[in-house]
């Protein structure tokens, strides 16, 4: 059988205690109760008003005092408590009745960091599922990005419970509108617009899920969505090529040997309906601009990605490959190059166009200028792991317009 608990004469404590003038007191009471503190001991208050002086010596009974401050004694209080039948177990019990059950800061430390290690959930099952999201999964746990951009454990559950399905979806393939991805996986088609919490998560992700490199602004967002397969439209996603057939429009830009753009948009409508056996993949445009220069229509065929390939180039590239072609691909020796090279590889298989360890080593033997040096976070390369090493050794960049005539020879 239990027993019963004296019971605290909750009127009679708070016209003792309750009233605004000792609020101060009891603030100080509850402060040390949650940092596990004795009851005990002085605590003082720097320039009290007249009444809050007044109320202190009525709680304990004693004359006026003077001075620039208060000072009362919690073992004084905890006695005339106790003594007065008030509240038989003391300043505790009180501080309790008036204020609300005190839990220690550091059990309450514990009970949050379970909530929020409970709300990552979704995020640990991802990083299960997607190696590739692995990293930035504990990252986005470890350096507070949930926290700042939720507000509690249960926002941030539900926050990530949606990122989660929308990194599960990527890459689009094909690419697919913005607002209608949204509204197919998340219920809503402005689930993902700029500014939403849901966005500033789903980016961070999508960067480590594509290898686009990070940045701000509106151009970057939809570029850094379109290398997830998502598009704000389906014009300015765009891809150059050269003397590539198929349609009618680049049969006769072939015919000419001219450069042609071509927008995501065409290549939904109207894709290629041929493909030669080998695309050469180049990263700059100015090495497909010295081809159709030099070769014009005897050119091989020839695509550039300007950068990190957007989802008009995976998109003509998918459709290639599923036309019979393979690829031979060429970028700047720099940590840059490598990461757009990993991006495409991690999309369509390619082997090297003179883009090996022993190709930088060659083009750096050869080079009548000292080249710039590398800057930047250092990338893999994982087709020839040689390639990164020997770029960190001789920390230099190769850029692709240094090689330009070892290029436009294999093109002739």
């Amino acid at each position: 059988m239990g027993v019963n608990r004296p019971a605290v004469d909750e009127a009679r404590l708070r016209r003792l205690l309750g009233g605004a003038d000792l609020a101060w007191l009891l603030d100080r009471v509850r402060r040390r109760l949650e940092r596990g503190r004795p009851l005990s001991g002085a605590v003082s208050l720097a320039a009290p008003t007249p009444a809050q002086r007044a109320a202190a010596e009525r709680l304990l009974g004693r004359a006026p005092g003077g001075g620039a401050s208060l000072t009362v004694r919690l073992d004084a209080v905890d006695a005339v408590l106790r003594r007065s039948g008030i509240s038989p177990e003391g300043l505790a019990a009180a501080a309790a009745t008036l204020t609300g059950p005190v839990v220690p800061l550091e059990e309450a430390r514990r009970t949050e960091e379970r909530a929020w290690a409970q709300a990552c959930t979704p995020l640990t099952l991802l990083a299960r599922d997607e190696p590739l999201l692995a990293d930035w999964a504990a990252r986005s746990r470890d350096n507070g990005l949930v926290r700042r951009i939720a507000g509690t454990p249960e926002e941030a559950h539900a926050l990530l419970g949606q990122a989660s399905r929308v990194l599960r979806a990527l890459p689009a393939e094909p690419a697919r509108s913005l607002s209608v991805f949204a509204a197919d996986t998340l219920g809503s088609a402005h689930a993902l617009d700029d500014g939403t919490p849901l966005a500033t998560i789903a980016l961070s992700g999508i960067r480590a899920l594509t290898g686009h490199p990070d940045g701000s602004g509106a151009a970057w967002r939809r570029a850094a969505w379109a290398s997830a397969g998502l598009l704000r439209d389906d014009v300015s996603s765009t891809v150059l090529t050269l003397n590539l057939r198929g349609t009618p429009a680049l049969d006769w830009m072939a015919d000419g040997g001219e450069p042609c753009v071509l927008t995501l948009r065409q290549l939904a409508h109207r894709p290629p309906e041929t493909a030669p056996a080998v695309v050469h993949i180049c990263e700059n445009p100015a090495v497909l601009a010295a081809a159709a220069d030099r070769h014009g229509a005897d050119s091989l065929p020839l695509v550039c990605l300007q950068g990190q390939p957007s989802a008009a180039a995976l998109t003509l590239l998918t459709r290639l490959r599923g036309l019979g072609a393979s690829f031979r691909y060429h970028g700047d020796f720099d940590w840059g190059g490598l990461r757009i090279a990993t991006t495409l590889l991690r999309h369509v298989p390619w082997r090297p166009w003179r883009y090996t360890a022993d190709d930088y080593r060659a083009a750096v033997a050869a080079a009548d200028r000292v080249p710039p040096p590398l800057a930047g976070k250092p990338a893999p390369s994982p087709w020839d792991p040689d390639l990164s090493s020997a770029l960190a050794e001789h920390g230099i960049r190769i850029e692709e317009e240094a090689v330009l005539d070892v290029l436009l020879a294999d093109l002739r």
